[in-house]
């Protein structure tokens, strides 16, 4: 199928589903992208009807009525109540390669052709269901370089290993996980799985992981057990309670007015020849502030926790390389 036709037919269920009319062809051919096009009548007629088989051979059902006694021509539509998908019950490595799907079906000439299809439809005075949901959206994206390995040795049932760095207190641990699943919560990914270092399910946020993860043993080892609800586990066991902790940083004399307003001045010191100022700042995860203080490149020199300066270093080079974090 041609991109033109798929954006076509996208644009004809998005016009179907989100009217609680009957649109007559005409009124279809003046409002979704791609059929004004069509170089005559016939052609137009031709490329609609072609377009209702496939959709109806997609098992989308369209509904073919009359607004009123008045009218004098058939009209389309697609009712909602025939067109979502009851719920669905997935295995595990099913979800797994669904998740994977998802993060490929990511149109921005798609996602851009169905908001200009329903302004095209409003505008035309068509009755838009306001609450009808958006077929054609962005998908998540994630930057999170754990996410891939691990999402990987779900599906592939495989044991791993990674350093992970606690917030409180401030330390890097390595981890071995008997991975089950890798779900999204309140903004921020999380892998669940069976924990064998301390013999028990747990969930570790992926921002916190460092460096790679390393895949241990063979492929199918791994099996989630029956009845996990995994966005229920990360809910109630990942939605961690903020602590506070002291972080100690240098910052050169006169710079960093974010930091120092955040901060207090306990000493002096001059590092590799220049003046500053030793500052201490309370920060709730502060492994979460590398990004922040990371932005202040020369001018900032986190001197304490390890783990935070660590990882304050891995985005300076990141960064010099031409890397992204």
């Amino acid at each position: 199928m041609s991109v033109a036709r798929a954006e076509r037919l996208v644009n004809l269920v998005l016009c179907l589903l989100s009217t609680r009319q009957y649109l007559s062809a005409e009124r279809i051919r003046g409002i979704v992208p791609g059929y004004a096009d069509a170089p005559s009548d016939d052609a137009f007629f031709r490329t609609f009807e072609r377009d209702k088989t496939e959709l109806r051979d997609l098992g989308i059902p369209l509904e073919v009525g009359r607004n009123s006694v008045f009218d004098t021509v058939d009209g389309y539509r697609i009712a909602r109540r025939d067109y979502e998908l009851g719920e669905i019950d997935l295995e595990p490595d099913e979800a797994a390669a669904v998740a994977l799907a998802v993060r490929l079906w990511d149109s921005p000439e798609l996602t851009g052709a169905a908001h200009g299809a329903l302004l095209k439809l409003r505008a035309a005075g068509v009755d838009v269901d306001q609450a009808a949901p958006a077929i054609v959206e962005s998908k998540v994206r994630t930057s999170e370089p754990a996410f891939t390995p691990l999402l990987a040795a779900v599906r592939a049932g495989q044991v791993v290993s990674f350093d992970y760095r606690r917030p409180s207190p401030a330390e890097l641990r390595e981890r071995t996980l008997e991975p089950w699943g890798v779900v999204s919560w309140r903004g921020r990914w999380y892998v669940v799985g069976h924990d064998r270092d301390r013999d028990a399910p747990r969930c570790f946020r992926l921002s916190r992981i460092v460096g790679e993860v390393r895949k241990i043993g063979k492929a199918g080892q791994v099996r989630r057990p029956e009845n996990v609800d995994l966005m229920q586990f990360v809910a109630t066991t990942g939605g961690e309670v903020s602590s506070v902790s002291t972080v100690r940083v240098w910052a050169a004399s006169g710079r960093a007015a974010g930091v120092r307003r955040r901060a207090k001045v306990v000493g002096e010191r001059d590092i590799r020849g220049t003046a500053g100022d030793i500052l201490e700042l309370e920060l709730r995860w502060p492994d979460t502030a590398a990004g922040w203080l990371a932005g202040y490149g020369a001018d900032v020199l986190v001197l304490e926790p390890e783990v935070l300066a660590k990882s304050v270093r891995e985005r300076l080079v990141a960064v010099a390389e031409g890397d992204v974090l």
